[in-house]
């Protein structure tokens, strides 16, 4: 069965006039950010901390009920070093489950050069993090544990997800929980910072947000990035088992045009994930090894969803993408310890990231009912078909919404555009930025090479994102800074790769 995967892994932006455009309402020396009071605060996880100034908004939770129970959106600024007064630019989360101040830290390195003259705006979506999250909870208020390990069928999963609905009931209801929501809160930010325009960065399924907000609301949106590109048509977690195949064919050509690691590993690493998996599947292996993050010696059942998690996540980015030929060629040799402390260490960083109720609120109401299954993937994939079937099993027993099947229309906008897909990325590959871009007049599409899933961090794009937002033409950056990036090259041993 795939079901650890589902819940390890899936759970996953010329020079214009500055007086062009609207301003945003900067910091008042009271802290007042428009109609916004916020405070001194640090946001973030563990060391990616950033310094911000954090508030909260009150919208109605059910938008066609404004009278109704109402939910406060957690919001952090992170204010720009220069005031100049320029649009602010809002960071949309991906997921979807993921709370945008979580992010603060990763956010202030990837923006830091946009941060010298314009506020970057961090909303947890509704759901997540701290606006009113979702998180599954008994009757009687206690945490409903999620053991991946015993939910291995689609009748478990809807069990707990019956029971973590019953564990809502007072506190919120998770039919209004989806994206239209969302970016209906959003423009209650803007309008309440004094914006009259923003730019967007969106990650992942934040990149489904900023164009589903664009499409509402274009007169209020100055340009777009996106990252690691979702299209509004495509069904998310129905494609992941092609996606994340192709993603290994081209890792293993990476090691197949790299002469230490051809030598090295004469199979490839698709063949020997697939060997791998069909030994553990007929024998789980028990297995001691060294706990990564305490150092304690542990034990644990190696299984074919072992690897295939392992393989899945790792294959994210090309630093632990790298490391795939090694851990599989120790695999196939009946040496585990290294896969399965690999494994737990990825499960405990990945686990706890996305909130489970929310991320099935927007699934269940706006890719559920548009699944159909895709026999392409029996038995000529990796991950299978089942993939999609345990991503979508909670979706019977969860109160959804309704979705507009408008806002499934593929995106067409005249808006500034620039859209970012790393070349390895096993989710959002740079086919989907070309279906994106192809509605974008004023778009650009850049891969980066040898890249996995989230880019915009990476090398000079930190200088590039900057140099677009202010100026809003994507066909005028100067790119060629990319042309130095490339992939990470798989290691040959446990001391990393050959010179």
């Amino acid at each position: 069965m795939r079901s650890r995967l589902l819940w390890t892994a899936v759970i996953g932006t010329s020079v214009l006039l500055a007086g062009c455009g609207d301003r945003a309402a900067g910091p008042a020396g009271d802290g007042r950010y428009g109609r916004l009071a916020l405070a001194p605060c640090a946001t973030g996880e563990g060391a990616m901390r950033a310094e911000a100034m954090c508030g909260t908004l009150e919208v109605p939770e059910d938008r066609g009920a404004p009278g109704g129970r109402r939910i406060a959106l957690n919001i952090a600024v992170l204010p720009a070093r220069n005031a100049a007064g320029l649009e602010p630019v809002f960071f949309l989360a991906g997921g979807p489950g993921q709370a945008a101040t979580a992010l603060a830290g990763h956010i202030d390195v990837a923006l830091r050069e946009v941060r010298r003259s314009r506020d970057v705006v961090l909303v947890d979506q509704r759901g997540t993090g701290r606006s009113n999250p979702l998180d599954c909870v008994a009757a009687d208020g206690t945490p409903l544990p999620f053991d991946a390990t015993r939910m291995s069928d689609p009748a478990a999963i809807a069990g707990y997800a019956q029971r973590c609905a019953a564990g809502l009931d007072g506190r919120a209801d998770p039919r209004h929980y989806t994206t239209a929501a969302a970016i209906a809160d959003l423009d209650d930010v803007r309008a309440a910072l004094g914006a009259e325009t923003v730019d967007l960065v969106g990650g992942s399924y934040g990149t489904r947000v900023a164009q589903q907000y664009a499409a509402r609301y274009p007169q209020h949106v100055r340009s777009l990035v996106l990252d690691g590109v979702a299209p509004n048509d495509l069904v998310i977690g129905a494609e992941f088992a092609h996606t994340f195949e192709s993603a290994l064919r081209l890792q293993a050509a990476q090691c197949d045009a790299t002469e230490g690691c051809r030598e090295r590993f004469p199979t490839d690493a698709p063949t020997q994930l697939r060997q791998v998996m069909d030994r553990l599947q007929a024998a789980p292996a028990e297995v001691e090894y060294r706990d990564a993050t305490s150092g304690a010696i542990a034990r644990g059942t190696v299984d074919a969803d072992t690897v295939t998690t392992l393989a899945f996540v790792f294959s994210y980015a090309p630093e632990t993408a790298s490391l795939l030929p090694l851990i599989l060629d120790e695999a196939d040799q009946g040496r585990y310890g290294a896969l399965m402390a690999l494994t737990a260490m990825a499960s405990q960083q990945v686990g706890g990231s996305m909130n489970r109720g929310m991320q099935w609120s927007v699934l269940c109401a706006e890719d559920f009912p548009r699944h159909r299954s895709d026999d392409r993937a029996a038995g000529a994939t990796i991950l299978t078909e089942e993939v999609a079937r345990m991503f979508f099993a909670a979706c019977p027993a969860w109160p959804r919404g309704d979705a507009d099947p408008d806002r499934a229309m593929p995106f067409a906008s005249e808006l500034p555009a620039l859209l970012l897909s790393g070349e390895l990325d096993p989710v959002t590959p740079p086919a989907y930025g070309e279906r994106v871009v192809a509605g974008l007049p004023h778009g650009r599409h850049l891969v980066l090479t040898g890249q996995g899933h989230g880019t915009l961090h990476l090398g000079c794009m930190p200088k590039l994102l900057a140099r677009f937002i202010e100026t809003a033409d994507a066909a005028a950056l100067d790119t060629g800074c990319l042309g130095t990036m490339r992939g990470v090259p798989p290691f040959t041993s446990f001391n990393g790769w050959e010179p």
